[in-house]
């Protein structure tokens, strides 16, 4: 799904440095499709959590539709974005993870960092659907990009991830796509594995990709 993009249309870009490594290499994403779709209401009624999905990997369009519905920016003239953000901190990065490797979501260039290499999918949780789901968003809070002590941090990052999360959920019910929520990861190794910064902290998991066929 990625890993074509990065040889056939994601030329290698100059783009800033990540948590202080190397520039990474960079793709560029199709533009994301803002007309169309289920109606709300729909989307509400359908919206639900997956645990068993197909192996059939999600498209590039409908990639970028889904990170831009996710946290994408909607008012480029004042670089705000999709779910709201306390104080607009937009300390939530968004970290994409499957089978040819682990991506960082770049809104405000509409493309994907590439951070690590490579299938790190059994890393992605303790269960075992979350080991063979296509592809798992991790929502990382950058708390130095918060004011407050540590618990009003973490408070006001889960609940925008929270704001995050819905859209996926409900980009999900509109696409035909599966997603769960989750919480269930070794923190410590799946940090090593998205490099992240002392100051980065995973908040959530959501898994995704299309629902496997119920058996008849």
């Amino acid at each position: 799904m990625i890993k074509p993009l990065l040889y056939l249309i994601g030329v290698m870009m100059i783009v800033p440095t990540v948590n202080g490594a190397e520039k990474p290499e960079a793709i560029k994403l199709k533009p994301p499709q803002m007309e169309g779709g289920k109606p709300l209401m729909q989307c509400l009624k359908e919206r639900k959590s997956t645990r068993a999905f197909s192996p059939k990997q999600i498209p590039d369009q409908e990639l970028s539709n889904l990170l831009w519905a996710a946290f994408g920016i909607n008012r480029p003239e004042e670089k705000k974005r999709t779910a709201p953000s306390a104080m607009n901190r937009q300390e939530i990065d968004l970290y994409v993870m499957c089978q040819d490797g682990i991506y960082l979501y770049d809104a405000e260039n509409n493309g994907l960092l590439l951070i690590n290499y490579g299938d790190h999918r059994n890393l992605a949780g303790r269960q075992e659907f979350a080991q063979t789901a296509p592809m798992t968003i991790f929502l990382v809070s950058d708390l130095e990009k918060m004011k407050g002590d540590i618990k009003m941090q973490e408070m006001f990052s889960g609940i925008n991830a929270g704001y995050i999360s819905q859209n996926i959920y409900l980009y999900c019910a509109s696409a035909g796509l599966g997603a769960v929520a989750r919480g269930s990861f070794d923190s410590k190794v799946l940090s090593e594995a998205l490099k992240l910064k002392p100051g980065q902290k995973i908040i959530l998991a959501q898994s995704l990709g299309y629902p496997a066929e119920e058996k008849k």
